[in-house]
């Protein structure tokens, strides 16, 4: 079993607490590694050694920057099945859905590099003669980084990759219970040729470690992924100092089943959406909002197809569902399944932890039906194997229920009505929206964030997230060889 230090400078350095943790895998309770946990004094290191590296970094041509990107694409590939294999053992999902994660992070690499040679300003007409106007994008300097444990590897790899190849330098604290993956992620970009201090990985609870991150006034730009109450904290936090913050929270995610759908297809979206990565994703669906005329019918199938999902290490092929992360992420679940049954939602399946011949955190995959849209588990974030079926009587009331939620990040609707599909596209509150497919399967190309609780207006992934760590800088050429005033001239 490893221990693994602080990376600060691109050495592997102890910390100044002596204080330790353990690296859990959730499905057997095998103890994966140990870490060092880190102080604000590590954190202080970790900056300086950050902003150390960004002069050269910065002032490296983004093309040559991108080619240290394209390198660690080719490495990740090369791992690939390793790196799955690891990820499942650290944070449960099932192989099938790791290896989807690496290939994000592959994926992102590779679209980040490629932004290496499109870092797009525009240009411009001037009002006056013999004047040049443009913009260029400039990087912002250290970026802070908190990363959640459901990606462990795509996550990181999302925020990593368009900050670097901007030219900006990271100080990141990966999840606690999923920090192997982002290591090794950060280990292949320093193979790749990252220079050392680029990259600086710190370990620890998020109330001192990710604090200490947040609060640094060497800092100049926070980007989270998380809880919205987290979030919340952060984007006051940073308000007192004008930090920049881009936020990543929570979601309430819907899947409207219309009458007219292909009802064996939105089965299989809503049991993909709901039950896979165990229900711990931000996008996950967790509420169907099913049309009363195909209730019975999809309700039917939906508990047939529920109850064939085996539960186990994800490692294994058979297996469908792997374990929740931690015994806290368990307790939740469990207290949630309750406040449904006291609300007096029908609980058709599930609604408790189970054990499939292994000592892990495991709940079964669970399904209420008859809620009401105002219920605490139609409206509040469970992160867990738990799906609320809600009536409506056609799609107005539909789209009403999707939007009555303090979140908005994906959504989606199965209908064989372009009419249908094209409103839900115009009304839905939500930062994506799917039209016949589950409310899951993000592509990197295209921008990934919410509207409302889920986020504060930035986007991951597609050319959005380079403008995510930049400055947009206007500039002006006067070759005129006079005074010239705008406006007054």
């Amino acid at each position: 079993m490893q221990q693994y230090k602080l990376l600060i400078n691109g050495e592997w350095t102890d910390s100044s607490t002596n204080e330790t943790f353990e690296n859990i895998n959730p499905a057997t309770l095998e103890n994966l590694a140990t870490l060092q946990v880190a102080s604000g004094d590590d954190v202080n290191r970790a900056v300086k050694s950050a902003w150390d590296a960004f002069p050269a970094w910065s002032e490296t041509p983004p093309p040559k920057r991108a080619m240290v990107l394209f390198k660690a694409a080719r490495i990740l590939e090369e791992r690939k099945e390793d790196l799955s294999a690891l990820m499942t053992r650290e944070m449960g999902k099932v192989l099938a859905e790791t290896r989807g994660d690496v290939q994000e992070a592959i994926d992102i690499t590779l679209y980040a590099a490629g932004e290496g040679r499109r870092m797009f300003g525009e240009t411009t007409t001037s009002e006056l003669k013999d004047k040049f106007c443009m913009t260029i994008l400039r990087p912002i300097g250290v970026i802070g980084m908190i990363t959640p444990w459901n990606f462990p590897m795509a996550i990181p790899a999302w925020k990593i990759m368009p900050a670097l190849v901007a030219g900006n330098t990271i100080v990141m604290k990966p999840a606690s219970d999923t920090p192997l993956l982002t290591i090794k992620l950060v280990e292949v970009l320093m193979e790749a040729g990252l220079p050392p201090g680029v990259i600086n990985l710190v370990f620890g609870p998020g109330g001192t470690v990710g604090s200490a991150i947040v609060h640094h006034p060497d800092i100049r730009a926070i980007s989270f992924t998380g809880s919205l109450e987290t979030g919340k904290w952060i984007m006051g936090e940073c308000a007192r100092s004008m930090k920049r913050v881009s936020l990543e929270l929570g979601g309430k995610n819907p899947i409207i089943i219309m009458d007219d759908a292909d009802i064996d297809l939105a089965v299989e979206g809503v049991v993909w959406g709901a039950f896979g990565t165990t229900g711990q994703r931000c996008t996950a669906a967790s509420r169907v909002i099913v049309h009363e005329n195909v209730k019975d019918e999809f309700t039917q199938k939906l508990l047939a197809r529920t109850r064939s999902l085996k539960l186990g290490d994800g490692l294994h092929p058979d297996t469908d569902v792997g374990p929740v992360i931690n015994p806290s992420q368990l307790e939740k679940i469990t207290k949630y399944a309750g406040i449904g049954k006291e609300e007096g939602a029908n609980l058709l399946t599930g609604g408790s932890p189970a054990k499939p011949g292994l000592p892990g955190y495991f709940f079964e995959p669970t399904i209420f039906t008859e809620v009401d849209q105002n219920m605490r588990i139609a409206q509040e974030e469970i992160f867990g194997p738990v799906v609320a079926l809600i009536p409506v009587s056609g799609l107005e009331e539909a789209i009403e229920v999707t939007n009555n939620t303090m979140y908005g990040l994906s959504s989606s609707i199965y209908t064989r009505n372009i009419s249908h599909a094209f409103k839900a596209i115009e009304k839905i509150e939500a930062g994506i929206t799917y039209i016949n497919a589950s409310t899951i399967g993000a592509e990197v190309h295209l921008p990934f964030g919410g509207v409302k609780g889920t986020g504060n207006g930035f986007r991951e992934a597609g050319t959005d997230a380079i403008r995510e760590f930049t400055e947009v800088k206007a500039v002006y050429v006067d070759y005129s060889g006079s005074l010239q005033k705008a406006q007054i001239d």
